[in-house]
């Protein structure tokens, strides 16, 4: 039963971040994804910081910086290259070999064991979210795949590390302390590469909101606190959820029409996601003692 409870709060975060492309497109000044993420991060982590009034020590300041780096400005940062120079279906469908990155990662760093039906789970997963939002106009180019496989790999080494250097402080700090961290990493970025934001709407103010309270302190608490109390290989394959969400808002809210392709995806997501859960449940296999 709690595993099962936290499963479906952990499950929470990826179907919120579905809504991001929804939220960032029809609320938020286009042209400004650098900004647009230093605005998500940085006051969402000042905020908790204020109120769980507690700073990394020692070791931890170096290990944040890391996190903050990896789970945030590194993986933020590659995703938008790859949003920019891809179609939106290849640069999802590329993200999606993270599950399948954390399996061999938790491998090497935490003794993980690696089920293969995890491993079968996870490529139709990937296959899934292909069929979803992939279209046969599609074209790839080399820039956009070494930068979304770029992004996949940060978040996938920031979400073991996660789990590998659990510091002594509740999910919420550890999450305070990290979007605050991947903040300040972006905060120059955004101020080079970017022009200054045009005067907020309320609208802009909305849609900022939900994405630094909703979108990233919520969220990230919840699936860093999933991280530690089951595991990043069994939390990661949870992300397919996002690009599902983002689908069916698109079809709800857009009016948006579905495929047959698209409606096989979800399926194959969907089954992805609970063959991957049941497979880590499953005992991995060992081979018999030799006899004689």
């Amino acid at each position: 039963m709690h595993r099962n409870l936290d499963l479906l709060l952990t499950a929470i975060a990826p179907a919120i971040w579905g809504s991001t492309y929804l939220v960032t497109t029809e609320l938020l000044p286009a042209g400004y994804p650098l900004t647009v993420s230093v605005l998500r991060a940085l006051p969402a982590g000042i905020l908790l910081l204020l109120v769980v009034r507690k700073l990394p020590h020692g070791v931890w300041w170096g290990r944040v910086l890391v996190l903050g780096a990896l789970n945030f400005s590194i993986f933020w940062a590659m995703l938008f290259v790859s949003a920019y120079r891809l179609p939106g279906g290849v640069a999802a469908t590329v993200g999606a070999i993270q599950p399948l990155v954390v399996i061999l990662l938790a491998r090497a760093l935490l003794g993980t064991a690696v089920r293969v039906a995890a491993i079968l789970a996870a490529i139709v997963g990937i296959g899934g979210v292909a069929l979803l939002i992939l279209t046969p106009q599609a074209s790839l180019d080399p820039v956009g795949v070494a930068a979304g496989l770029a992004g996949a790999l940060s978040m996938a080494c920031g979400s073991v590390l996660t789990r590998l250097w659990q510091p002594p402080v509740s999910p919420l700090t550890f999450t305070a302390w990290q979007l605050t961290a991947g903040g300040i990493l972006l905060l120059p970025l955004a101020y080079w590469l970017e022009p200054a934001l045009p005067p907020l709407t309320g609208a802009n103010i909305v849609g900022f909101v939900y994405l630094g309270l909703i979108g990233a302190a919520l969220t990230y608490t919840l699936w860093f606190r999933g991280i530690e109390r089951l595991g990043p290989a069994t939390v990661s394959p949870l992300g397919f959820l996002s690009p599902l969400t983002a689908v069916i808002l698109g079809w709800w809210w857009l009016d948006q029409t579905l495929s047959p392709a698209q409606w096989l995806g979800m399926v194959a997501v969907l089954g992805s996601i609970w063959f991957g859960q049941r497979a880590q449940q499953t005992p991995p296999k060992t081979l018999a003692p030799a006899k004689g």
